[in-house]
């Protein structure tokens, strides 16, 4: 009788262990980055999922944010901003080079501070 109550105590151990939940990789950040109109908002996004490990990428011409869910264990919010930069928009950390501003588009052209 030990026994048989021995088992299903170490059973239960098992199964209770292997019902918690996991620890989920993937966050949300928002980023504040530059632009003006709808071709800004696919440019943005678009090298925003250039980035390896982002899940989802939305930004909005109207408060200028882009909503992102990441994978942490695969890139950052900073790897995203740098990414960004390139295609000629300034983020909160990463600000794009001359050049790359300069091959905007003249309609997101937008005041860089």
């Amino acid at each position: 009788m030990k026994k048989i109550l021995i088992v299903l105590f170490i059973s239960l151990l098992g199964f209770t262990s292997q019902a918690q939940e996991k620890k989920s990789k993937n966050a949300k950040h928002t980023v504040e980055v530059q632009g003006n109109c709808e071709m800004c908002k696919k440019r943005i996004e678009k090298a925003a999922f250039s980035v390896s490990g982002v899940k989802s990428a939305t930004w909005s011409p109207d408060d200028k944010q882009l909503h992102l869910i990441l994978n942490e264990e695969k890139t950052s919010d900073l790897e995203v901003q740098k990414a960004i930069a390139k295609v000629g928009h300034d983020t909160e950390k990463v600000k794009a080079t001359d050049e790359d501003y300069k091959k905007l588009h003249t309609c997101c052209a937008y005041d860089r501070n």
